[in-house]
């Protein structure tokens, strides 16, 4: 492995104008509308939208979307989500087969699932997860699955319920480096989100797990992570900039540009990643289907 030669600065300038490598398109164009109409038909929510995906116009365009099961209300407070915190509705036990006619009728090969947290359900949310994902195989036998779960709490029956409905890839994101969970996942844990990690390996998932940069970490922390990541056979890496999706979020502590992602991505592969995907706009599901096949 080459050696890192990746300089963070230390104090990082207020105020900072978002550069222009982080112009995001309008969201425009036939396909985009075709889409959004399919959502709201079917009374669905997408990530897309909720978390303010800079990548949707793209992705919508190219007939793709991730899905957001579970309702659109997130028991936990992450500090840079822009999903609403509060207390959820009661489980809408439709959702899966609605989730998997729009699959069906977008005509998808390659699906993301993804939730807000259900900290005050029992698993989690864990088994509606798992009905999706059955739903979709039943309806569309040939598309590729992909779940973005929370961690459940640690419970290890709830994991393996996914599991156990035999998704492509099990991505969970670590988020940001140990040093700052308190600041930006007050109710996660760290190594609780590696445990999760191991157990899908161990049990033959391909997995997969991301990280935001610009929150303040320093680049040896970066690294620690993503060593950590490799240490539990994680193949697929995902890289981004963090953007501050209100006032009331975490502010962006720096831009980073894209040579230095370029620099990270070279970095992953040394480390044994199948795939790395890195860059200012990459979000967990940007090129998905790519990833997988990698």
């Amino acid at each position: 492995m080459q050696p890192i030669d990746i300089d963070i600065p230390h104090q990082p300038r207020k105020h900072q104008s978002r550069p222009k490598w982080l112009k995001i398109k309008v969201p425009l164009g036939t396909r985009f509308a075709e889409i959004r109409k399919l959502v709201d038909e079917q009374a669905l929510n997408t990530v897309c939208e909720d978390a303010r995906c800079p990548n949707m116009a793209e992705c919508w365009n190219r007939g793709t979307a991730t899905f957001m099961i579970l309702g659109n209300v997130c028991t936990r407070s992450c500090g840079f989500c822009s999903v609403k915190t509060g207390r959820p509705y009661d489980l809408d036990l439709d959702e899966p087969y609605r989730v998997a006619e729009a699959v069906k009728r977008m005509g998808l090969r390659y699906a993301v699932i993804t939730s807000v947290n259900r900290d005050e359900l029992s698993d989690g949310g864990a088994s509606v997860f798992a009905t999706t994902i059955r739903a979709i195989r039943e309806r569309v036998p040939h598309c590729r699955i992909e779940v973005l779960t929370p961690d459940f709490q640690g419970k290890r029956e709830a994991i393996l319920q996914v599991i156990d409905a035999r998704p492509d890839v099990f991505n969970h994101n670590l988020e940001t480096v140990p040093r700052l969970y308190r600041r930006v996942r007050p109710q996660a844990k760290y190594q609780r989100s590696l445990d999760l990690l191991q157990l899908c390996k161990n049990n033959g998932m391909v997995t997969k797990t991301g990280i935001m940069l610009g929150l303040g970490e320093e680049a040896e922390e970066i690294l620690a992570v993503m060593k950590d990541a490799r240490r539990i056979e994680i193949d697929i890496l995902t890289l981004g900039q963090y953007l501050q999706p209100t006032k009331q979020h975490l502010p962006v502590s720096r831009y980073v540009t894209p040579a230095e992602f370029e620099e990270w991505k070279r970095v992953g592969l040394d480390l044994g990643f199948s795939h790395v995907e890195s860059g200012p706009l990459v979000r967990s599901s940007y090129h998905a289907e790519e990833q997988f096949s990698h």
